[in-house]
């Protein structure tokens, strides 16, 4: 009997060693792939962190260049002014300084003409004249040669001052240009969690008829979360909340804050007037329901700041059909993530 149960013995096959063998390679791997995310996650933290320090960097630039520019165009004005009011001076002096040559000309013919007699006298005061006219001649002169110069002077600074102002718009534009695509990015970034958010919106509420994405919104049918024409919350539509509260807050976790971003409830109704005593009209209740559900993810923690309540009643629709179906599909509540 002892030589036959050792004899079973020597057969029998331990599986255990081999199945905490296996168990041990499957956690360690799990833990690598926990590692690997954390790591990728921090880089990609210090990324966003790095772009956001280059905009605010780019919007300082742009704002000081703009300030100098302004003071260019100003100074550039008064360099106009003063240059027409050279230029004006300058017209006047020498109209002056013509209206003088032509008296001292004048006097000068008179004396030549032949009148020796009477004329004698007058000739000799007439050259004191010229000469105190030659004397003004040669001060307007040299009045006119300085402000010639400083005629010059003023062109010569406003070819500087245009030239710096060509340079600043081309620094603006490149900053502008630089600004767009720090903008793009963000909007790229904003596009992705957008992606991110949705996918896993539509993991954790299922294959659902009555919740369907349309373009870049996410759609509920309201009677997931209402009665006809209530805009007080089921209990089966708190569920579903409970699930989407849970995927906001995470979301809130992931995208930096400095991405200005939303969650817009809309509420819309279909086409048939409701005139009930509690709404008056279909703005009413489409606009009850998306406040009733954005109170509600906040009663769940979502940030009150990230979220948006809007009614349209029934005039966005999806369908313009006056079917039963198309009603049931226009009566919904939207979802959509956006830049605030």
């Amino acid at each position: 009997m002892a030589l036959a149960r050792a004899r079973r013995n020597d057969h029998g096959f331990n599986y255990w060693p081999g199945f905490v063998d296996a168990l041990s390679t499957l956690i360690l791997g799990i833990i690598f792939l926990l590692s690997v995310f954390v790591v990728v996650q921090f880089f990609l933290t210090q990324e966003v962190s790095g772009k956001d320090k280059a905009l605010e960097r780019l919007n300082a630039q742009v704002a000081q260049l703009s300030e100098l520019l302004s003071l260019e165009k100003s100074g550039k004005l008064n360099l106009e002014e003063q240059l027409a009011s050279l230029r004006a001076g300058l017209a006047t002096a020498e109209a002056e300084r013509d209206r003088v040559r032509g008296l001292y000309d004048g006097l000068t013919s008179a004396g030549t003409a032949g009148r020796a007699g009477e004329l004698a006298k007058a000739l000799e005061s007439e050259k004191q004249v010229s000469g105190r006219a030659l004397a003004q001649v040669e001060i307007l002169n040299q009045q006119i040669a300085a402000l010639r110069r400083q005629l010059a002077a003023i062109e010569e600074a406003l070819e500087a001052s245009e030239k710096r102002d060509r340079e600043s718009q081309a620094r603006i534009t490149d900053l502008g240009q630089r600004l767009n695509v720090a903008l793009a990015q963000r909007v790229q970034e904003l596009s992705r969690y957008r992606s991110e958010f949705f996918g896993r919106l539509r993991t954790i509420l299922g294959n659902r008829p009555d919740i369907r994405v349309v373009g870049d919104r996410f759609v509920f049918q309201s009677e997931v979360f209402f009665d006809t024409g209530q805009a007080v919350l089921l209990p089966d539509g708190r569920v579903e909340l409970d699930k989407l509260g849970d995927a906001v807050i995470e979301l809130e976790k992931q995208i930096p804050p400095e991405i200005a971003w939303v969650l817009r409830v809309d509420g819309h109704t279909d086409v048939r007037p409701i005139r009930s005593p509690q709404f008056p009209s279909n703005w009413e209740l489409s606009a009850a329901r998306a406040i009733s559900v954005v109170q509600y993810l906040m009663s769940r923690g979502v940030s009150p700041q990230r979220l948006v309540a809007a009614g349209f009643g029934e005039f966005q629709p999806l369908e313009t059909d006056r079917t039963e179906e198309a009603f049931r599909r226009n009566r919904r509540i939207e979802l959509k993530l956006t830049e605030r």
